[in-house]
């Protein structure tokens, strides 16, 4: 790792259909180079207090599936080029892994998980990490990773 500090998000809202499971988001680690994890947030724009919570799956993805490519932005000023990739807003779903973390969210507020130095997501070279959202009704939703590779 060279401690280049990066942030990968949903680049704009992703609309989500009432029941159906999205991957909002995926992480892609570069062929041999480990990606480190540090945080990770998933805010929603529903409008009804009384709503159903929106489950949230952070989990280890271990196919594609078809999406839309999103670019991650380096948070520092280092000169190298980021070997990280990442997609968005997942047509075909891909195939689910290790689920990390499952939590439910109401669809009228968002949730941030910062991980404490050492106890940081590792995803290995050529591994994904996504996050998932299944929403009891049709909203709208934002995410981001924060990461270090």
């Amino acid at each position: 790792m060279a401690g280049i500090n990066f942030t990968i998000n949903t680049e704009g809202e992703i609309a989500l259909s009432a029941a159906t499971a999205k991957t909002v988001l995926q992480l892609v680690a570069a062929s041999n180079h480990r990606v480190r994890v540090r945080s990770f947030g998933v805010f929603f724009d529903g409008v009804s207090p009384t709503a159903e919570p929106a489950v949230v799956r952070l989990l280890r993805q271990t196919t594609a599936g078809t999406m839309s490519s999103a670019t991650p932005v380096k948070l520092g000023t280092e000169s190298e080029t980021l070997q990280t990739t990442s997609q968005k807003n997942a047509t075909s779903e891909p195939t689910a892994g290790d689920v990390l973390r499952r939590i439910e969210v109401h669809t009228q507020s968002g949730y941030v998980e910062i991980f404490p130095p050492g106890a940081e997501i590792m995803v290995p070279g050529g591994g994904r990490l996504g996050i998932e959202v299944t929403s009891p009704a049709a909203v709208n939703c934002i995410a981001h990773i924060d990461a270090e590779e």
